[in-house]
């Protein structure tokens, strides 16, 4: 199914008659020049702007792959526009920069960082060192990112590489979530179907899975680093099974994200609110069970033995309040805030605390009844916290963005299904 064929439903469905030109145009082929041009200039900036030499080169490849898309979605014949913009984007803005940079062991220092810190976990049975020197040193992530590390001391060459791993991570969550946030056959029924190549199975997930990985909210972060994707899919897979009443895989999945990085948390009062709102309070509790029993077994034991070093490295490093500084400096408002000295620091946590107390106090007026209406508010959520905080970069707005883009694909694929169904 091509993104023509979608619109052109959703534009027969009850209301879409109201935006008809809208739909027309959305099913033609200049979105896709806008979006691949947009995407190039985006790509093309960073060898201009960016200081880190991953980044410069990604978006010369990917620069020149999303000129290429849009070049074909200009010439060719509009039914093919689709696919084949896609499969170009996903060649020069995924594919060919994410193999260049791991064939090269070029990466953000972060992947170093997660692999050192499964290294060190096997060694001397911590991912933290005690008494790190420079940045380079800090592991500012929870332990349950170590284990995206432990690839690399057993996998020879680029398989274990960490990138991968967070890579595949995040699309297996993200196909998890649509299937369980569309409706129809039972998950076994479908996944049979798309295996089996029958016609229309799996094709809107297909074209919905092409785009986002080709955008570079995704290929970016996959090519150089990756390390919040896993986070990422994890939490739209997390309020995607508090959405179906799942309380124990909720609280699974939710375990797993909230070791990985602290700011998973907020995921998990928003995931209550929405189980016990839709489906009743003992789904919620066995999430919250189930969150605390997975969560403390990968957290607990290094909190317990390493609470310091945890404290230094993963809450107070990547607040700016550590004695060494974040590299983190995008020019965000809270970041611009504490250059100012210490009153704009205080500031900037002033503006946190006072935007959680609002938001806290909108999640009990109106809890979330459903999965887009959870992801939205989790976006809102950790947007603002990105913003505001003293140390933050423009990469951790790609959580917010997928947060609110993901469902909203799902959710016209359901659209479509109930209208002809």
């Amino acid at each position: 199914m091509t993104t023509s064929q979608i619109l052109a439903d959703v534009d027969e469905t009850p209301g879409g008659s109201r935006f008809p030109r809208l739909a027309a145009f959305a099913g033609g082929r200049w979105p896709w020049v806008l979006g691949c041009l947009l995407s190039a200039a985006w790509a093309l900036s960073f060898p201009l702007v960016s200081t880190l030499a991953p980044q410069r080169s990604w978006g010369l490849t990917a620069g020149v792959g999303y000129l290429l898309a849009a070049s074909a979605a200009v010439l060719l014949p509009r039914h093919r526009v689709p696919r084949t913009v896609s499969a170009l984007a996903l060649l020069g803005a995924v594919a060919v920069p994410f193999g260049v940079l791991i064939a090269h062991g070029w990466a953000q220092s972060e992947v170093r960082v997660v692999q050192d810190s499964a290294t060190r976990l096997l060694a001397t049975g911590s991912p933290y060192l005690p008494n790190p020197h420079g940045w380079t040193g800090y592991t500012p992530y929870l332990p349950g990112m170590t284990l995206f590390g432990l690839p690399h001391a057993f996998l020879p060459g680029v398989l274990g590489d960490a990138r991968i791993w967070f890579l595949l991570s995040f699309l297996g969550s993200l196909v998890a979530a649509w299937y369980l946030t569309t409706r129809g056959a039972p998950l076994r029924e479908r996944l049979r179907r798309v295996a089996a190549r029958e016609p229309g199975a799996g094709g809107s997930l297909v074209v919905a899975l092409a785009l986002i990985t080709a955008s570079p909210l995704v290929a970016l972060p996959a090519a150089v680093s990756g390390v919040d994707l896993p986070m990422v899919g994890g939490l739209v897979l997390a309020l995607a099974l508090a959405g179906r009443g799942r309380g124990v895989w909720t609280g699974v999945v939710l375990g797993l994200v909230c070791a990985l990085k602290w700011t998973a948390w907020p995921a998990i009062p928003i995931a209550l609110l929405l189980l016990c709102r839709s489906h009743g309070r003992r789904p919620a509790a066995r999430c919250a069970a189930a969150v605390v029993a997975v969560g403390g077994a990968l957290v607990a034991p290094f909190a317990w033995f390493d609470s310091r070093a945890m404290l230094e490295q993963v809450v107070r490093f990547p607040l700016g309040l550590s004695r060494v500084h974040t590299p983190a400096n995008s020019p965000l408002p809270g970041h611009l805030l504490a250059e100012l000295g210490p009153a704009g620091r205080a500031a900037s946590f002033v503006l946190l605390g006072i935007s959680a107390v609002v938001l806290v106090a909108w999640l009990i007026a109106r809890p979330p009844r459903t999965t887009r209406q959870a992801c939205d508010r989790l976006a809102l959520g950790v947007a603002l916290a990105f913003l505001l905080a003293p140390a933050g970069r423009f990469g951790y707005l790609e959580l917010p963005a997928l947060l609110w883009l993901w469902p909203r694909l799902a959710h016209l694929r359901e659209r479509l299904h109930t209208t002809r169904g």
